[in-house]
C-alpha cells in the first residue's frame, strides 16, 4: 500500500481534507452526489478543521455530499459525550451545510433483536446511493479499522461486534475508566470498506509507529485487519513523521537509495549499525560498513575509524552533569533563570525529575509552570475523599460555617449524582484541580524547587471539564507570554513527547512556540534556549539526543519519591494510555534503557539517563 509522510499531523489532515473537497466539487459540477464514510478520534480533528475552514472561507458546499459514520458504540445515546455522532456534530456537521437527511449514523440505541435488520438496512442505503466514494479511516493499536477487530474477514459487512480488550483500554480515557466502556459496537465491515472506491488511512504519533509498520510491511492477515487494505487498488496511508518511524525505508533509508549524509543521518546509521551488530561504536570496521549497505558513507569518510570517532565524540559530548552549565566559565551566565513547562501537574517530575533536582541543587533559579490543572485526571473517589474530609473537619472542630457546609454538600451531591463520564460541576472541577496542585507542590519540593517559583497557569483551553478541549486561544498565549517576560529565562524546558492520548502535550508545546514567537524581539530572548524532554509516553532515540543527564541510583530514588507525591495518579491513572505500567515505572524503565543504550554504544555505564533535544527554531509550527 502506498503511503505519504508529512512533517506534521496537521499537514496530513489537510491533504485528506483537500482530496475530499476536490471530489465534492467535481461531483457537484457533474450534478452527482459524493458519498463519504467518515470516522472519529483525535486523528481526524485536523481533517474536519480543514473542511470547516474550506466551507467558511472557500465556499465549499456539502449539499451534494452524503456521509456514513463508520462506527458507533452499542449501547450509546446520540447526545452522550462519548457518542461518535456527537463527535461528528461538534467537529463537522454543525459547521457545514450538509442536509440532515444526508447524514447516516449507526443507531446506538437500538434493541438487540433489531440490530441485524438495522445493519442490513445501513448496507442497503449505501448501495442505493451508489457506494462509498472515499472512506477515511484511523487505525487502532490492534490494527483494527472501524471497529473490525482482529479476526474480522474480508467478507464482513456492517454488523455488531464485541470489542476486544485493547480497544476498550484505548477508549477508557474517553469514558473515565475501562469499566465504563461499552463492550459492543456497530461497524462497517471490512468488505464494506474494501468496496469503497478510495480509502485513506491516517495515523499520527509515535504510539502508532509499530502497528503502521505491521499494516504496511506485514503479511495480509485477519490478525491485523488493516493489512487487508494492501489488496485495495486505491488505498493510501497518510502519516506524520512520528508514525512512520518504524517503516524500513524510514529507519534505514540508505538501503533504499541515495541519502544526504548530514550529521544526524550519520549518527542514525552508525548507531543502527552498532546496535544491529551488538558492537560498540569504536569497534565497527570497514567490513561492517561495506557488508551492511553503508558503502557510500564509508566512501565519504574514507575509513570506519574516522566515522566512528565523529559519532563517538558527539555521544560523549552529550553527557553532562551540569545541564545549565558550570560556574566560573568565561562568558557564561551562572546561576541561570530556568523555567520548566509541565503540561500536566506531574510531567515535570516524571519526565525530568532527576535533571530538575540537579538544576535546583546547583543553585539555579528554577521555576516550574504547570500549564493545565489536570483536574480531569482525578478519580471521583479521590475527590469524594477530600470533600468528606472537609465536611468531617467542620464537624470535628464545630466550625459551624454554613457556607462551607453548603459547599461541601454541593460537592458531595455533585459526585454522588454524576453518571460515568459526565462533566463535573464547577466546584468539583476546582476541588480536583486543588488535589493535583497540592501533589505538584509536594513533588517539586522533593526536587528542591521553592514554592514561590511554582506557577499554576490553568490555561483556559483545558478547562472544559471534558476530554475534548477548546482550540488554543489568545488568552492561553498571553498567559504564557506574561510568565516568560516575568522570568526572562536563560533555559526553557518543554514536553516533546507528543503521544499523550488527548494531545494536551502537543497543544501545550504549540502555545509555548507561539509565546516565544511573541517574545522574539525581547532583549532577554536572544540569550534563551529551549530544550525538549520526554519520558511520560516515550523517549528520544539516541541519535537525536543532544544533552544526556546521567542519574545516580540515589537520584533515581529521589525522582521516584517526587513522582509518588502525585497520589491521585499512583497505582492506577485515570488516563494511562496504551502503557499499563504506572508512570514511575515507565520513567525508570525508559531512563534505564537510555543508559543501557549508551553503555552498549561504548560510553560510560550509568544507572539512568534523562535525554533532551534542543529546539533549533522558535517558529510556530504550521
Amino acid at each position: 500500500m502506498p503511503y505519504r509522510v508529512f512533517p506534521e499531523a496537521a499537514d496530513a489532515g489537510q491533504a485528506a481534507a483537500l482530496e475530499i473537497a476536490n471530489l465534492i466539487r467535481s461531483r457537484a459540477e457533474q450534478g452527482r452526489q459524493c458519498v463519504l464514510a467518515l470516522t472519529t478520534g483525535s486523528t481526524m480533528v485536523s481533517v474536519y478543521d480543514s473542511l470547516v475552514q474550506m466551507h467558511q472561507q472557500e465556499c465549499l458546499s456539502f449539499k451534494n455530499a452524503a456521509v456514513f459514520l463508520i462506527d458507533e458504540f452499542l449501547p450509546m445515546q446520540p447526545d452522550s459525550l462519548q457518542s461518535h455522532y456527537r463527535y461528528m456534530r461538534e467537529h463537522l456537521f454543525d459547521h457545514i451545510d450538509i442536509p440532515a437527511n444526508q447524514v447516516f449514523v449507526p443507531d446506538g440505541t437500538i434493541a438487540q433483536e433489531q440490530v441485524t435488520e438495522a445493519c442490513t438496512q445501513y448496507e442497503q442505503t449505501i448501495e442505493n446511493l451508489g457506494g462509498i466514494d472515499i472512506a477515511i479511516l484511523g487505525i487502532g493499536r490492534s490494527g483494527h479499522i472501524g471497529f473490525n477487530e482482529p479476526g474480522s474477514s474480508t467478507a464482513s459487512r456492517t454488523r455488531a461486534i464485541t470489542l476486544d480488550a485493547m480497544t476498550r483500554i484505548d477508549a477508557a480515557s474517553n469514558f473515565f475508566g475501562v469499566e465504563n466502556v461499552p463492550r459492543r459496537a456497530i461497524t462497517l465491515g471490512v468488505g464494506t470498506i474494501l468496496d469503497a472506491r478510495r480509502v485513506l488511512l491516517l495515523a499520527f504519533g509515535e504510539g502508532k509507529a509499530s502497528i503502521v509498520a505491521k499494516s504496511l510491511e506485514g503479511k495480509v492477515s485477519a490478525a491485523v485487519p488493516a493489512t487487508f487494505l494492501q489488496t485495495h487498488p486505491a488505498a493510501e496511508m497518510l502519516l506524520d513523521s512520528a508514525a512512520s518511524a518504524n517503516l524500513n525505508q524510514i529507519k534505514s533509508p540508505w538501503l533504499f537509495g541515495d541519502v544526504t549524509w548530514d550529521d544526524l543521518m550519520v549518527r542514525r546509521a552508525v548507531i543502527a549499525l552498532s546496535q544491529s551488530l551488538g558492537k560498540p561504536v569504536l569497534m565497527l570496521t570497514d567490513a561492517d560498513y561495506n557488508e551492511n549497505g553503508l558503502q557510500d558513507l564509508l566512501a565519504e569518510y574514507g575509513s570506519a575509524y574516522e566515522i566512528n570517532l565523529v559519532v563517538f565524540r558527539h555521544l560523549q559530548n552529550t553527557i553532562t552533569g551540569w545541564p545549565a552549565g558550570k560556574p566560573d566559565r568565561p562568558g557564561e551566565v551562572f546561576p541561570k533563570r530556568i523555567i520548566l513547562f509541565s503540561p500536566h501537574p506531574d510531567d515535570d517530575v516524571i519526565s525530568m525529575g532527576g535533571t530538575l533536582t540537579r538544576l535546583a541543587g546547583q543553585g539555579h533559579q528554577v521555576h516550574v509552570a504547570y500549564q493545565t490543572s489536570g483536574n480531569l485526571a482525578v478519580f471521583d473517589d479521590d475527590a469524594l475523599r477530600f470533600a468528606e474530609f472537609v465536611a468531617d473537619f467542620c464537624k470535628l472542630f464545630q466550625t459551624g460555617e454554613e457556607p462551607i457546609k453548603q459547599l461541601t454538600d454541593k460537592m458531595l451531591g455533585g459526585i454522588a449524582n454524576k453518571s460515568p463520564g459526565a462533566v463535573d460541576i464547577s466546584e468539583v472541577q476546582q476541588l480536583k484541580g486543588l488535589i493535583r496542585q497540592g501533589e505538584a507542590i509536594a513533588g517539586a519540593r522533593v526536587c528542591g524547587v521553592q514554592d514561590a517559583n511554582l506557577h499554576f497557569m490553568n490555561l483556559p483551553f483545558y478547562e472544559t471539564g471534558r476530554v475534548r478541549k477548546m482550540p488554543i486561544g489568545q488568552e492561553d498565549i498571553d498567559i504564557t507570554v506574561d510568565l516568560l517576560r516575568e522570568v526572562k529565562p536563560h533555559q526553557i524546558y518543554a514536553a516533546g513527547d507528543l503521544s499523550d492520548p488527548h494531545g494536551t502535550h502537543r497543544t501545550c508545546l504549540n502555545i509555548i512556540f507561539a509565546a516565544c514567537e511573541a517574545c522574539r524581539e525581547d532583549d532577554w530572548f536572544a540569550d534563551s534556549e529551549l530544550w525538549m524532554y520526554r519520558g511520560a509516553w516515550q523517549e528520544w532515540p539516541p541519535h537525536e539526543i543532544e544533552m544526556a543527564v546521567p542519574l545516580s541510583p540515589q537520584e533515581v530514588d529521589r525522582k521516584r519519591d517526587a513522582i509518588f507525591k502525585h497520589e491521585s495518579q499512583k497505582d492506577r491513572a485515570l488516563f494511562p494510555g496504551s502503557d499499563a505500567r504506572e508512570f514511575w515505572q515507565r520513567a525508570e524503565a525508559r531512563n534505564a534503557q537510555t543508559a543501557t543504550i549508551y553503555d552498549a554504544l561504548g560510553l560510560a555505564q550509568y544507572q539512568a539517563i534523562e535525554g533532551f533535544v534542543r529546539y533549533k527554531d522558535f517558529d510556530t509550527p504550521s
